[in-house]
Parts: C-alpha cells; sequence; structure tokens
C-alpha cells in the first residue's frame, strides 16, 4: 500500500531500532485494564516492536500495517504468537471491524497519521470504554553521544523539526472530543546496544530521510564516524517511552 511516508528502504533498519520501556508499558496495561484474551489493534505495526510486547502479554491482536516489507518483518517476528494476526491498512483505514477492540495503540506511528482521522478512526474499532494509546521512544538528548548526533542532524539539515513526534498529543486527543482525559505514563530504559545495531539503526529514521533528502546517506556516514571513534563494542543509549491513553467516550 502507498503511503505519504514509505518506509521500505528502510524496513531492514528498523529492525535494529530499540524497544519500548518494559516498566511504561506495564503502567499502560494497569492503566487501561485489559486482560489476558482481550482485543487488542496495534496500528503502524511496523516491524512489530510494540506488537511483539502486546503479544506477549496474551493479548489477541490484529497488527495493521501499510508498508509490505515492513509489515513481512512484523509477519516474520511474531510468527511465533498465535494470537497476532497481520492485515494491510492505515491509521485513518484500518479495514477492521466497529467495536471490536479492547486497546488500540499506535507505537511510533501516530506522528505518520492525519491525527483527527485516526483519532476518528480508533474510536470506531474500540468498544464502549476501550482505551486509545500513542507512544514513542525519545532519546535522552542531554546524553553526550546524542549530543553529537544531534550537532551532525543540525548542522546538515537547516531548520531540522523533530515533527510532531516530541509534541505533547494531549491537546490533539482533546480536540477531537472522541475521548475521556488524557493520561500520560512515561518509562526510561538504557539499551545496551551493538555498536553496529545502533548505527544501521539509524537509517530508519523517516523523518530525518524526509528532511534531509539527498543528504540523508551523508548524515548516516558522519553518525557511522562518531560513533566508531568511541572504540566500544556496546553503545550504551538511555531512551523515555512516553505513552499518551485515553479512555473512549
Amino acid at each position: 500500500m502507498k503511503t505519504e511516508w514509505d518506509y521500505t528502504d528502510l524496513a531492514e533498519a528498523y529492525l535494529k531500532r530499540p524497544g519500548y520501556a518494559q516498566s511504561a508499558i506495564e503502567k499502560m496495561f494497569e492503566i487501561s485494564g485489559v486482560k489476558k484474551g482481550d482485543t487488542a489493534c496495534d496500528v503502524g505495526a511496523g516491524a512489530a516492536h510494540l506488537t511483539l510486547k502486546l503479544a506477549e502479554y496474551g493479548l489477541n491482536i490484529c497488527a495493521v500495517e501499510p508498508n509490505d516489507a515492513m509489515r513481512e518483518n512484523g509477519i516474520k517476528k511474531t510468527a511465533t504468537y498465535k494470537n497476532v494476526q497481520w492485515f494491510e491498512g492505515v491509521g485513518e483505514h484500518t479495514g477492521m471491524e466497529s467495536s471490536k477492540f479492547n486497546l488500540v495503540t499506535f507505537g511510533s506511528s501516530f506522528n505518520v497519521c492525519n491525527r483527527q482521522e485516526a483519532l476518528t478512526e480508533s474510536r470506531r474499532i474500540l468498544k464502549d470504554n476501550g482505551w486509545f494509546a500513542c507512544m514513542w521512544n525519545h532519546r535522552d538528548l542531554d546524553n553526550p553521544l546524542q549530543k553529537e548526533i544531534e550537532d551532525i542532524l543540525k548542522s546538515q539539515i537547516a531548520d531540522y523539526s523533530y515533527g510532531t513526534r516530541r509534541e505533547d498529543q494531549t491537546e490533539v486527543i482533546n480536540r477531537s472530543n472522541l475521548f475521556r482525559e488524557v493520561i500520560y505514563v512515561e518509562g526510561t530504559v538504557l539499551h545496551d546496544i551493538l555498536t553496529e545495531d545502533f548505527i544501521e539503526g539509524w537509517k530508519s529514521h523517516g523523518t530525518v530521510q524526509r528532511q534531509s533528502r539527498d543528504k540523508f546517506d551523508l548524515i548516516n556516514r558522519e553518525i557511522r564516524r562518531v560513533v566508531e571513534a568511541k572504540g566500544d563494542r556496546y553503545v550504551k543509549v538511555p531512551y523515555t517511552t512516553r505513552i499518551w491513553m485515553a479512555q473512549a467516550r
């Protein structure tokens, strides 16, 4: 399926991206009250980073992903889970049945949708009193290595912007008038990542790719130079998982 954000060339690198903080995911489960056997729709499921967390918890999942290459990687990663089914679709048009799900999640995908349309679609497929949740992994920009990488991005991309992925999503959700009070959850995690995997993971960043255009390869070479100069086999990278969630009216 063709979308404005095409992740085909980024799909393999996306496998190298780190997972979400377990503490934040567990808090989401606690607040939403979902239990084993409940239904969840993971929208923009990509390579199954969030889908796996939902599957391990015992939810029955419909994973929706528009990109063929990303979806194929997700299918491979969840092949041993009988409680996961994969579908082609987008956040604004999931193709799912109305009033089916206890939980609808967007893992690092809400920012590539028309957010109001995606919220309307989420409410349509949620059961009454079901829960919507969107989340991202944000790098700790106070970390010295992350500062160096930020310097590379800003030196090569004029007016570099994070887009909506680092915005507070509360007002966007409230504007839909479809959900109750927004609850914010966060959790931190220190990922110990193979240096090569960390470097390769940067090739998956659609926000950087879209803004850098013909400089994307140059940026990735510069990131490789900076990280390899440390001489470490593993890189310790602090992340904060940030979740905005709300119950359907």
